[in-house]
């Protein structure tokens, strides 16, 4: 506990290497994938509960909830997998392995995130290369977290429209995007920002076997060899840094909770 409390987290069986610097290396790369699946999975449930739930019972609902379905159904590793057969085996769509082009040289390091500090330095081949590798994990691993964001937007935006001041804002003659927007969306997001927060401990733990099968040099694949090596220094240094994102982003999430809905700022 006393190394514990000053960053030592020990030494790695496998690297000889202190599992601090080992995870400042990897940190940034699980960062890179599971912000990129976040934002996917934010941008697109949204997106689709909301359509949902003004289409309600319609063909577009029925067809966006059989796929949200489908998402919160599939396994990760299964979909990882097959994605990367059809996607680079299959079709030639998507790069291989890795993060970068195996030609490439990575950006000047800043964040450790490939993409921003390639834009940072204004390099924008490795920016494109850092992209075009990116794309099929992230959205392998936002596939559940869009199913699921994609039923709780729609359950609670069915939820406000039944609202008086909803319904007195429409009976004021206001635009619908207006109505949708300033009242319905905002206050359907507050437990739509708990359910990402949630999620997004399920994709800093689903980057284990997506970076383990896509190659990427991230926390997920450490700790799948460092499991599968008994390295068990690695594998709690990576349990204690999870834990403490977790906490961290869950904090976030309700600081946000005041930002967003203006009854919790005056409760």
């Amino acid at each position: 506990m006393g190394n514990l409390v000053q960053g030592d987290l020990g030494e790695s069986q496998q690297s000889h290497r202190a599992v601090a610097d080992d995870l400042r290396e990897f940190v940034p790369a699980t960062f890179e994938l599971a912000g990129a699946a976040l934002l996917l999975s934010l941008v697109v449930g949204v997106a689709f509960g909301v359509i949902a739930a003004l289409r309600r019972d319609r063909f577009a609902d029925q067809l966006l909830r059989i796929t949200s379905l489908g998402g919160v159904s599939v396994p990760t590793f299964w979909l990882a997998l097959l994605a990367f057969y059809l996607f680079f085996y299959k079709f030639k769509i998507a790069p291989g392995s890795g993060r970068l082009a195996p030609a490439m040289t990575p950006p000047p390091h800043v964040t450790g995130l490939y993409t921003v500090d390639a834009a940072l330095a204004g390099q924008w081949d490795v920016f494109a290369s850092a992209v075009g590798h990116l794309w099929l994990p992230a959205l392998v691993l936002a596939f559940y977290t869009i199913g699921l964001l994609t039923r709780f937007t729609r359950s609670a935006v069915l939820e406000v429209l039944g609202q008086d001041y909803v319904r007195a804002a429409r009976a004021k003659g206001l635009p619908g995007r207006a109505v949708l927007f300033r009242y319905t969306l905002r206050s359907a997001l507050v437990p739509v920002i708990t359910v990402a927060g949630l999620s997004f401990g399920s994709l800093l733990s689903g980057t284990v076997l997506v970076e383990a099968i896509y190659a990427w040099p991230g926390v997920g694949e450490y700790a799948y060899k460092s499991a599968t090596n008994l390295d068990l220094p690695a594998v709690m240094g990576v349990g204690l840094v999870v834990g403490a994102i977790y906490v961290v982003v869950n904090l976030v999430v309700d600081v946000l909770y005041g930002v967003i809905d203006p009854r919790v700022r005056h409760a």
